[in-house]
């Protein structure tokens, strides 16, 4: 599960987000986005998988982001033009809807 996790990742357009449960339907568990969840925190390279384009199913960042907290996750999202505001992106704006 973890490397399809990460291969999702590599999908994610500049600009976009993607929920734990959009990666977790993507591994073929879509029950599983606290697994998600739990992987993405234990993300082996933030340079190389971008864990930061993560939220919840509400657009909300992650109160325990691995790599700086918040507000990294946050400065991370807006430096690709993504719109922050008290802490959530608007998902019928950023949301990716990737195809399989």
């Amino acid at each position: 599960m973890k490397e399809k996790v990460f291969e999702f990742l590599l999908n994610v357009p500049k600009g976009k987000v993607v929920t734990y449960g959009q990666i977790a339907e993507y591994t073929g568990n879509k029950k599983a986005a606290r697994a998600v969840g739990n992987i993405l925190h234990r993300n082996p390279d933030e340079n190389k998988y971008p864990c930061y384009k993560a939220v919840d199913s509400k657009g909300n960042l992650s109160r325990n982001f691995a790599f700086g907290g918040i507000e990294m996750q946050k400065e991370k999202l807006e430096s690709e033009g993504i719109e922050v505001r008290n802490y959530k992106v608007d998902l019928n704006t950023y949301k990716w809807n990737e195809t399989k």
